[in-house]
């Protein structure tokens, strides 16, 4: 979650800085935000169940890795969604 927030910063920032249109704001602000909520997410189902079955199990284990395979495939296509918006404005 840190690293996600750290990336919300700095894309702020080159936002600003590559004066983004209006229609590439909201793209990036519902890119992050889907990103932000899917970690909590993640993280709501660990803490749920590590709670629920505190040792080791392999059923838990296989719960926790999906849901962060979630964040990663979203984590992905926002890193997709970064490319289109700033490539063109970086070349």
């Amino acid at each position: 979650m840190k690293l996600h927030v750290l990336l919300v910063i700095i894309m702020s920032f080159l936002g600003i800085y590559f004066e983004l249109s209006a229609t590439e704001w909201l793209i990036q602000i519902l890119t992050v935000a889907g990103v932000l909520s899917l970690e909590a997410i993640n993280t709501t189902i660990e803490k749920l169940a590590d709670f629920i079955h505190p040792e080791y199990h392999e059923k838990i284990k296989i719960i926790k890795n999906l849901a962060a395979g979630a964040v990663l495939i979203y984590a992905l296509a926002s890193l997709a969604v970064g490319i289109v918006i700033y490539f063109p404005k970086i070349i």
